[in-house]
């Protein structure tokens, strides 16, 4: 299985992609449409119109890696945010990996309690 360190920061390009793009042309869309740095120490999701593929880029000090990942019946829940790009820890992109709706999850809230007990 492929793991992402537990520290690196994951942003997400929501709206869907040309998939014939390779890695030239997602580090530009890195820069350019997402206003990022392809060559930071951070990871760069994208996904397909049919939600079935996603294609994810990092570079790793002497270049870039690209991997992606094509599902048979599924489809991944992409993030359905506001936002044109969405800033995720690895855990939860390791989540949409594994087909979870991460926009359906709902934490505890934080609570700032005053007296124990």
């Amino acid at each position: 299985m492929f793991r992402l360190g537990a520290d690196l920061k994951v942003y997400l390009h929501r709206e869907p992609i040309d998939f014939r793009a390779g890695i030239n042309s997602l580090a530009v869309l890195v820069q350019e449409t997402m206003g990022l740095d392809p060559f930071a120490p951070v990871v760069f999701a994208f996904c397909n119109r049919r939600r079935d593929r996603v294609k994810i880029l990092f570079f790793d000090r002497s270049g870039f890696v690209l991997v992606l990942k094509r599902l048979s019946e599924d489809k991944f829940c992409w993030p359905r945010r506001e936002a044109a790009v969405v800033a995720l820890t690895s855990e939860q992109l390791h989540w949409v990996l594994e087909g979870i709706d991460i926009d359906a999850m709902a934490r505890h809230p934080v609570r700032r309690y005053q007296v124990a007990g």
